[in-house]
């Protein structure tokens, strides 16, 4: 298992910080609340215990389904994830600059769970 999904997880988790950390420092969103704020300008928590679980999750249902499942997958988590980011500004978990758009988060996941599932096929072509 750590052979077939490690290298992908550490891709999302490597990713998942690079953007954190470059759009916190543009200061486009920032983490309110998040676990050693005076060390972390992101939410650790988030980028490496949720995301590598998720990237998990994902990657099985990407394995369970045929082509059009996994476009359908992509999409339907793309359109989920700016809701998502709402949910967490109301809880005071995510906050925004006024200048970020909602549909950035459509279009990043979209290519972020593009690039996670083509490298995760990439690095396992013998399943």
């Amino acid at each position: 298992m750590i052979k077939e999904f490690g290298p992908t997880v550490f891709l999302a988790i490597l990713l998942g910080t690079s953007l954190d950390l470059y759009f916190v420092g543009k200061k486009m969103y920032m983490f309110p609340i998040r676990p050693f704020p005076e060390v972390f300008s992101f939410n650790i928590g988030f980028t490496f215990v949720a995301l590598p679980i998720l990237a998990l999750v994902y990657l099985n249902m990407m394995n369970r389904v045929s082509k059009w499942g996994r476009v359908g997958i992509i999409l339907m988590l793309s359109l989920l994830m700016p809701i998502v980011e709402r949910f967490s500004e109301l809880f005071g978990l995510f906050d925004h600059a006024n200048e970020w758009k909602h549909i950035y988060t459509f279009y990043g996941y979209l290519v972020f769970l593009s690039v996670i599932f083509l490298f995760y096929r990439l690095t396992n072509k013998e399943h």
